[in-house]
């Protein structure tokens, strides 16, 4: 399976939903004007659905794979392979060769949130796309090439050699940083905060597990989930969490306390600017000062990660930093 290809510009340029609810969405749309950053100019429909609908007619690719993949042994053990295309994106290879893509970014399509991605996410041919949550920088569905969608499910996905649990919470809500974004919702009359908070909050972290290993998908969840989420969540050997310089999502003592909580072998930083993907105009800034100030760390030199059950045994709360090194398809 090949992850290039050439773009169809036809093609429209924004995923399945939009970031901020129907009022938020219509309402910034029309005090932006024609400063908006969207690739297409039919952004979003006035409930902030996209007009285009579903592009999977247009993928040339078909579902052999997978089909293939039914027919094959099941497997246990092997390498899993890590391919990080920034921001909270990443390519998961299971040992039997099943591909999956999480969380691929775009920018907000009303124009509201300014420029966040110079560059739009490079076109990729996966088995599987998933998504945790319907903010922009996390839905970019359409831009992924997949057999299957799977976007904000909760329960359990079985295939081959993979299980993936969908863990749902809510989004992170009063962030530590300085930049109060949360305070959108309530400026345009919502409650943030559950359970009447509206749909766009809703949370799906997604457990992992391939190659003997368990891998958290963090997404965008809050740092204090109930009890119940916890004990979903149960064992992790990989951890990836949202911490940056600017304290967006999670802060630098919240992110301390979640991995000595969950006690994972290796943790993941995600969600922080990274040079040749993120823009300053997001906000973000980098992990390195979380990363830094960490026991055991290790600064990667590739995009590309690969791990297997037996290698990492040893491991505690080690922190695998991608910073700047990024695939770009």
């Amino acid at each position: 399976m090949t992850a290039d290809r050439k773009i169809d510009a036809s093609e429209p340029q924004v995923g399945r939903r939009g970031f901020l609810t129907s009022a938020a969405g219509s309402l910034a749309a029309a005090a932006i004007g024609s400063t908006a950053v969207a690739g297409s100019a039919e952004a979003q429909s006035i409930n902030c659905a996209p007009v285009s609908g579903s592009v999977a007619w247009k993928q040339p690719g078909n579902n052999r794979h997978m089909l293939e993949l039914i027919k094959g042994a099941p497997v246990s053990q092997g390498s899993v392979t890590i391919d990080y295309f920034g921001h909270c994106a990443f390519k998961i290879t299971s040992p039997a060769g099943l591909t999956m893509m999480f969380d691929p970014w775009r920018n907000d399509p009303s124009g509201a949130w300014g420029l966040w991605f110079p560059k739009e996410f490079p076109r990729t041919v996966v088995d599987v796309c998933l998504s945790t949550h319907t903010h922009f920088d996390h839905d970019a569905i359409d831009r992924v090439d997949a057999t299957s969608v799977l976007d904000r499910i909760i329960g359990s996905w079985s295939f081959s050699d993979v299980k993936i649990t969908a863990v749902p919470d809510k989004h992170a809500t009063d962030c530590p940083g300085w930049y109060k974004w949360i305070n959108v919702v309530k400026e345009f009359g919502g409650d943030p905060y559950p359970p009447n908070n509206p749909g766009h909050l809703d949370m799906a972290s997604f457990v992992v597990e391939t190659g003997g290993m368990r891998i958290l998908i963090w997404g965008d969840n809050r740092a204090d989930p109930p009890e119940e989420v916890w004990k979903q969540w149960g064992k992790i050997d990989v951890l990836t969490l949202p911490v940056d310089g600017s304290q967006h999502i999670l802060g630098y003592n919240q992110g301390n306390q979640i991995v000595e909580q969950l006690k994972p072998k290796i943790v993941i930083p995600t969600h922080y600017l990274a040079e040749g993907v993120s823009a300053t105009f997001s906000t973000l800034q980098t992990a390195d000062e979380w990363v830094n100030a960490q026991k055991n760390k290790r600064k990667l030199t590739s995009p590309k990660l690969v791990l297997d059950s037996p290698s990492i045994s040893s491991m505690d709360r080690e922190f695998h930093y991608f910073g700047s090194q990024v695939d770009h398809g």
